[in-house]
């Protein structure tokens, strides 16, 4: 027989010692979106009153509930979904807590201190790391209005990434990736960054990003593996991605 050590791994992983987490939103038609798309369509194309079978055709842009971003969505010639290989599908799980300044701050940036901080009681972050801002913003998720939280100048007020932690953790750190919960990577208050340079800087890596992300108070900081997986579709941009999470209890 085959060496079996990957079965026994998994095996292990599935007992009561950890715990997997789904950090994905559900979606459709009614869930919030950047308010550039209109909302999924889904049609019924076969039914069980007219065949043995059912069928749905959805209709909805890549950068929908909780997505990948890949280089080709803001960089020309960038990688695109189908391009990107499945190694690239797990890795070690930096949790960054924002959530004491978000509180505080809606418009809050991560920074450079902020890293160093969470390093400074968890070690520093490793080579290859995913790594995901905390900001709760997932709990407005059931909410359109609450979501992008438009202020009085008509622009939507949400946390993200100071341009300068995003460096630091690439060129510093040398990371596989980030994720956050809101719809950007960067504040849309954060005139310095605008329009998206953060999420350029992060794309022009050749690196991919989640946004949308969900149940990030239910991980540890440090110590969990992520994977970020997503169908391979030819030529696109970006796509509901389905992430989840495992760490021991």
């Amino acid at each position: 027989m085959a060496n079996n050590n990957l079965w026994n791994l998994l095996k292990d992983l599935q007992s009561p010692k950890y715990k997997w987490v789904d950090l994905t939103h559900e979606f459709g038609s009614d869930t919030p979106r950047w308010p550039g798309f209109d909302p999924l369509d889904n049609k019924i194309l076969f039914d069980f009153d007219n065949a043995p079978m059912k069928v749905n055709e959805f209709r909805f842009p890549g950068q929908y509930g909780t997505h990948v971003d890949v280089p080709g969505h803001f960089v020309a010639g960038g990688r695109l979904v189908d391009e990107i290989d499945v190694s690239e599908f797990a890795y070690p799980l930096c949790v960054i807590d924002a959530t004491k300044q978000v509180s505080e701050n809606v418009d809050y940036a991560l920074t450079v201190q902020d890293i160093l901080d969470w390093e400074a009681e968890h070690g520093q972050i490793p080579e290859g790391a995913f790594v995901a801002m905390r900001s709760d913003w997932s709990k407005r998720w059931s909410s359109q209005e609450e979501s992008l939280n438009i202020g009085e100048d008509e622009i939507s007020h949400y946390p993200g990434w100071h341009l300068d932690a995003l460096e630091f953790l690439f060129k510093e750190r040398n990371i596989g990736a980030i994720g956050h919960e809101p719809f950007d990577t960067d504040p849309p208050a954060l005139k310095s960054q605008v329009p998206f340079k953060g999420e350029h800087y992060v794309l022009a890596q050749d690196k991919f990003q989640i946004e949308v992300l969900n149940n990030l108070d239910a991980v540890p900081e440090t110590g969990a593996i992520v994977f970020a997986t997503f169908p391979k579709v030819k030529n696109a941009t970006g796509f509901p991605a389905r992430v989840f999470a495992i760490y021991e209890v």
